[in-house]
């Protein structure tokens, strides 16, 4: 296993004080490892934030959609679709040249209740539950074959317990639904990736619950072809040996590993372990919310190490990690600055609010050549 060690605030921001343009782009720096890329939001996808895709188009050689291709935006009624941001988002990555991923199939957030419920409120039948879900991929899926390279097919199917999360897609469909999921999903694309897609996965006591998941999903003739770990973090947590390790053990399984939407979280938190749980809420207090006024040399360092880091042991197991995605382009964009807490200041990702690269891209540049 690599070792990974830490150096000190200031000698970090001296020794990364260097020339942008002296140094490849992030996408070309590991050309040939796997792809780089970025989460883009409706502004992004639209036109309307020409910043924001100034450097998607310049760093990145991968999008993902970060909601609008979930189900409550783009099949928001029975019958009903809405495809008007997504085939511009799908037109986006066509004409740039870009590895377009879709984001999500299965996922137990941002999911309308029509999707579970009869006209009466009533639970729908397990039979008529796949049968919507069905109808659901192949419409989506076959909409964008040989467009949408990779689908996030099922999103946080393990709970923080280290047991399956008991959702209703589980509690009404069980596990054969995500099995019939990455089924449907081949055979609307049979060329496309398909991942399970999770947090908190590189953590002992979720990871092994999700390895056996993969097992029991390749048993069970599930096409998984990728692990994504979502790598949410904070300067902490996880211990980063977890991540080198997950990725080897989830590797020995057969499948690629991805990491699909890496951020940083630099801002203290409530005490609520770490976690990407999406449903947490906080109120706003002033003590969770330091940096109003800019980032500190000393916390940047750290960012910038962490940063470093990971992408170092990415780099160190090439041969099976294929993606890394940042869940959003410029701090500005990172869900960070209204979860769990709304209206914070987050720092969370490459590129500062106004567009510039932090010093986190030299450090990563610069290890990615040796």
């Amino acid at each position: 296993m690599r070792k990974f060690g830490m150096f000190a605030a200031a000698a970090a921001i001296t020794a990364l004080m260097v020339p942008a343009m002296a140094v490849e782009t992030l996408k070309d720096a590991f050309k040939g490892d796997f792809v780089v890329g970025a989460a883009l939001n409706a502004r992004q996808i639209t036109g309307r934030d020409a910043k924001g895709d100034a450097i998607v188009l310049k760093e990145f050689n991968t999008i993902s959609p970060e909601n609008d291709l979930k189900w409550e935006r783009i099949h928001p009624k029975l019958g009903g679709y809405d495809f008007s941001i997504a085939d511009q988002y799908v037109e986006f990555g066509q004409r740039n040249n870009l590895y377009t991923v879709g984001h999500v199939l299965v996922w137990h957030a941002q999911t309308p209740k029509w999707v579970f419920e009869n006209a009466d409120g009533t639970p729908v039948s397990k039979d008529e539950l796949f049968a919507r879900v069905k109808e659901h991929i192949f419409t989506i899926v076959g909409r964008y074959k040989g467009k949408i390279k990779a689908w996030d097919v099922i999103n946080e199917v393990v709970g923080d317990d280290g047991k399956m999360r008991q959702s209703l897609w589980y509690k009404i469909g069980g596990e054969e639904l995500f099995v019939q999921a990455f089924k449907w999903a081949h055979e609307a694309n049979p060329k496309a990736e398909l991942t399970y897609n999770d947090y908190n996965i590189e953590n002992p006591g979720k990871r092994e619950e999700a390895l056996a998941l993969v097992k029991r999903l390749k048993a069970a003739g599930a096409p998984i072809t990728t692990v994504g770990i979502q790598a949410h973090y904070t300067l902490a947590e996880p211990d980063l040996k977890l991540l080198d390790e997950a990725i080897t053990k989830f590797s020995a399984l057969g499948v690629k590993v991805a990491l699909t939407e890496l951020d940083i979280d630099v801002l203290p938190r409530p005490n609520m372990g770490a976690t990407a749980d999406v449903s947490l809420k906080f109120a706003s207090d002033p003590k969770y919310n330091p940096y109003v006024n800019g980032l500190p040399d000393d916390v940047q360092a750290k960012l910038t190490e962490r940063y470093a880091q990971v992408f170092a042991i990415a780099k160190a197991h090439k041969d099976v990690v294929n993606r890394i995605t940042l869940w959003g382009v410029t701090d500005g964009d990172s869900w960070h600055n209204g979860w769990p807490i709304p209206g914070r200041t987050a720092y969370s990702l490459l590129f500062d609010r106004a567009g510039n690269p932090k010093p986190a891209v030299a450090a990563i540049l610069k290890d990615a050549g040796k």
